[in-house]
């Protein structure tokens, strides 16, 4: 998982380029996965009401019980673009393994959030009561599935 690639779906959404974060929104930085995570958050009144529950912080989640993952949606434009910071690393405070920071796009269509890395892994989100429901798939197809907690 080196970095965020193309968008699933259209092409041609892989061209679009990343909606610009409002000036007034504070940098913030967090540890998430053994990973010193810098992002900016837009307001969530901001955003166009469809969006607006994928805005945010969203961490505490594991896709193996040796594999944690955070995600940070920054923006969203009207068109359902998303401006993404994707954290992963191992799981456990003594836990040593492979992790990494990824910057991205993804797209909101039909109340689900998608993106994919560049080896092929796809990612999808979902609202789930107030957290997102998490899906990943492997390029082996390999499926995993996480819960990922809203963190305010």
């Amino acid at each position: 998982m080196a970095a965020l690639g193309v968008l699933l779906g259209m092409p041609g959404w892989a061209q679009a380029p990343p909606p610009s974060t409002p000036a007034e929104a504070p940098a913030e930085g967090r540890e998430f996965c053994h990973q010193s995570v810098s992002f900016r958050v837009m307001p969530r009144e901001s955003v166009v009401e469809a969006y607006r529950s994928f805005v945010g912080i969203w961490s505490d989640a594991a896709w193996t019980p040796q594999l944690c993952a955070a995600l940070v949606v920054e923006a969203v434009t009207p068109q359902g673009t998303a401006t993404i910071t994707y954290a992963f690393g191992p799981t456990g405070a003594t836990a040593r393994g492979a992790g990494g920071i990824l910057h991205g796009t993804g797209v909101i269509r039909g109340g689900e959030l998608k993106f994919q890395n560049s080896d092929g892994t796809q990612f999808a989100f979902k609202p789930f009561y107030s957290d997102l429901d998490g899906h990943l798939v492997t390029p082996k197809g390999d499926a995993y599935e996480a819960i990922f907690k809203r963190n305010y």
